[in-house]
């Protein structure tokens, strides 16, 4: 029965891994939707500040009001490339949490596999007992009954 209670322990540990391994991808693939989130926020505001920069090609501006809006967009394009990296680690972390997650899940799978058969191999084992002392009392009952009370077979 102590090896069962292992195995029972070992299942027990490795359901709790499973459930951090699963906490963690959730954890991950939240933390990267807000990263894309934001992404596609710096991206909006890009386009936008874009389209009404076009919508004043007609006018005449100075030269200091294009510089200062090149330099703003080169650091709207800055911003948005570091947040596509930010991205990108994200999603490097999500494979690696699924990695883990799926490690996790064949692991407990196993586990559960050798406590079942561990298990089945017990009660195979107390039922050919059980079978074993039905055999000897039927075998004593019998020879018993075969002898007679007086000691004498009959």
């Amino acid at each position: 029965m102590s090896v069962l209670k292992a195995l029972m322990v070992a299942v027990s540990v490795a359901e709790r891994k499973r459930d951090e391994a699963r906490q963690v991808l959730q954890n991950a693939q939240a933390a990267c939707q807000a990263a894309q989130g934001q992404l596609s926020q710096l991206e909006g505001y890009a386009e936008e500040i874009q389209e009404r920069w076009g919508a004043k090609e007609g006018a005449s501006l100075k030269p200091e009001v294009m510089y200062h809006h090149h330099q703003f967009m080169g650091r709207l394009g800055h911003a948005a490339g570091l947040q596509s990296g930010v991205v990108a680690d994200h999603l490097q972390r999500i494979e690696a949490a699924s990695r883990q997650l799926l490690a996790a899940e064949l692991r407990l799978a196993s586990l559960r596999k050798v406590l079942e058969a561990r298990r089945k191999e017990i009660e195979l084992q107390q039922a050919r007992r059980d079978q074993k002392q039905t055999d000897e009392r039927a075998a004593i009952k019998y020879h018993s009954n075969a002898i007679g009370p007086s000691g004498q077979e009959g």
